[in-house]
């Protein structure tokens, strides 16, 4: 048998596991991402043309700040995104879960928290 302790990577089967919890993120993150991407790119569906330019001035700000935040979640969402396929490519070389500062396996705890961690936490501790 072997020691934890000692177990430098994840068995096939883990991995596996894992797989399967990041191509499921990897699903809601696409289409969290498309329903972000329809938002910015419909029209402002307010229906304001015919209200006093003040309003349409604040309505205008408003929809500014709305479009910027969307495209603030936009970026977040493609990042995280990248950051899932990468983890997949880890997994495919099998150096997925393995701590890319201390070269320990990262706690299934925490790779079940955030799949695509390429730090276990106490080298995650030591970065703060």
């Amino acid at each position: 048998m072997e020691n934890t302790n000692e177990k430098t990577r994840y068995s096939d089967a883990e991995l596996q596991e894992f797989k399967e919890i990041i191509l499921d993120k990897l699903r809601s993150a696409r289409e969290e991402l498309a329903s972000l991407t329809q938002a910015l790119s419909s029209p402002n569906s307010n229906g304001t043309d015919d209200t006093a330019g003040t309003y349409k001035t604040l309505e205008d700000g408003s929809a500014t700040l709305e479009k910027e935040q969307t495209n603030q979640l936009a970026a977040r969402q493609k990042k995280f995104i990248e950051n899932l396929e990468a983890a997949l490519v880890r997994i495919e070389n099998k150096t997925y879960g393995i701590c890319r500062e201390t070269g320990k396996l990262i706690q299934k705890e925490r790779l079940r928290a955030v799949p695509h961690t390429t730090l276990s936490m106490e080298a995650k501790l030591k970065q703060s």
